[in-house]
């Protein structure tokens, strides 16, 4: 009977409820099954962010507890949600390219543009941030204006990123000695999906 009851349940829920949540979030592209259930992504973010209206433009799952600014001026991969895990802050404005593939972790922190260093009424010259496929950032890092990370990195907890980081790259360490270490290439080969 339980068996009987999970396949009808993961029947409604890939011809109903994975319907309903690309009306609602036109662009949340993730693999059709294997990530979350349909039903998750309405569950978690449905109440908060299209009723409670927080962060209720953006149009892709984003976490109550998180904020992001400038949405507008994300451009993003599939198989990625910024904002979607808690306390994230996302200012883009300056502009934020994200490829696909990539996930942060709570606590992460992207700002896109800053202020001056002499004149705080002022905007810097240095604006936006890149990140590459296949990136993973770990809990409570910043990342910072001018930033490019590059395909295939792996950035640990607490790392601040100022500059740029290669291809294929891990970065351990604390925000004043970053350690960068070479890995090996990604294995998933995450075009071949097929999408919600």
């Amino acid at each position: 009977m339980k068996v009987y009851l999970k396949i009808i349940f993961q029947i409604i829920d890939d011809q109903l409820f994975r319907r309903l949540v690309k009306f609602l979030w036109p662009k949340y592209e993730r693999q059709r099954r294997g990530h979350l259930t349909h039903w998750y992504v309405l569950r978690k973010y449905f109440i908060p962010q299209k009723i409670l209206r927080i962060n209720g433009s953006v149009p892709w799952p984003v976490d109550f507890r998180s904020s992001v600014s400038g949405w507008q001026k994300i451009s993003k991969g599939i198989m990625c949600d910024p904002g979607d895990n808690p306390g994230l802050y996302i200012n883009a404005w300056g502009g934020l390219t994200i490829g696909s593939n990539c996930a942060f972790a709570a606590n992460t922190t992207i700002t896109t543009s800053n202020h001056d260093i002499y004149n705080h009424s002022k905007q810097s010259p240095i604006k936006g941030v890149i990140i590459g496929d296949n990136v993973w950032v770990g809990t409570n890092c910043s990342i910072v204006a001018g930033a490019k990370i590059g395909s295939n990195v792996t950035i640990g907890p607490n790392c601040t990123i100022r500059g740029e980081i290669p291809d294929n790259t891990i970065v351990v360490g604390h925000p004043d000695s970053l350690k960068f270490l070479r890995k090996k290439s990604y294995k998933w080969d995450w075009s071949q999906e097929e999408l919600l």
